[in-house]
């Protein structure tokens, strides 16, 4: 597929056929995506490639309290999740609500995708600039999360798809064992894998001029 092609089409797959992914192609695009930069070069990376239903299932189970607590707070009229405004929400208690629903199917039934990558970064080898800043940290991430999306636009243009959480990342220590993660290996995604049921190729997006500006945050918005 041509680049272009594949950077519009590529969407976040959730529902698919009960074809495999072979470990061929799949080898073939973690070879491409280990181009993908990081700081320092320091490629501090680690993909945790599951096929076990068993562990697949637990992998699941794992993200089922933060959606819980996603679907409180936006039920109270909250951004799920966000650092800034704190929330109205008791998210021990709506983690361990279980009446409230899984609005994600997949995370019900993810022992069927066909196949789980859990991408961690060692963060011994990431340089976390704003470490210093009154803030959570996000800069991290450009060592992680290029290689991440690599692996999607590589699965894309192999004729597969899939989707990019970070929901497991709520459940990090759980994960770490369940996978054998040291404690400085930081579950950055979780990538689900397969061949989707319909391919998108109309992605709903904001125009260049919603997010670029000249100069500055208030100039004029960037336009061709």
């Amino acid at each position: 597929m041509e680049l272009y092609d594949v950077m519009t089409t590529t969407f976040a797959a959730r529902d698919f056929t009960e074809d495999d992914v072979p470990d061929d192609v799949l080898y073939r695009v973690l070879d491409h995506a280990r181009f993908a930069p990081s700081g320092g070069n320091r490629q501090g990376w680690k993909v945790i490639v599951v096929r076990d239903p068993d562990t697949k299932r637990r992998l699941g189970e794992l993200c089922w309290p933060a959606m819980r607590i996603a679907a409180s707070q936006m039920r109270a009229g909250e951004t799920y999740w966000q650092t800034i405004e704190p929330t109205s929400v008791d998210v021990e208690a709506a983690a361990a609500d279980e009446t409230i629903p899984i609005v994600l199917p997949m995370f019900e039934h993810l022992d069927q995708v066909p196949v789980v990558l859990v991408v961690a970064v060692d963060l011994r080898e990431v340089a976390s600039m704003d470490r210093y800043l009154d803030r959570i940290g996000v800069v991290s991430g450009a060592s992680i999360y290029p290689l991440a999306w690599s692996i999607l636009l590589g699965a894309r243009n192999e004729g597969y798809g899939g989707a990019l959480t970070t929901l497991l990342a709520s459940a990090e220590p759980e994960a770490q064992e369940l996978l054998g993660l040291e404690s400085y290996e930081a579950v950055a995604a979780m990538l689900t894998l397969g061949k989707p049921v319909k391919q998108l190729t109309k992605l709903s997006r904001h125009p260049v001029e919603h997010f670029a500006f000249r100069e500055r945050a208030d100039g004029a918005p960037f336009t061709g």
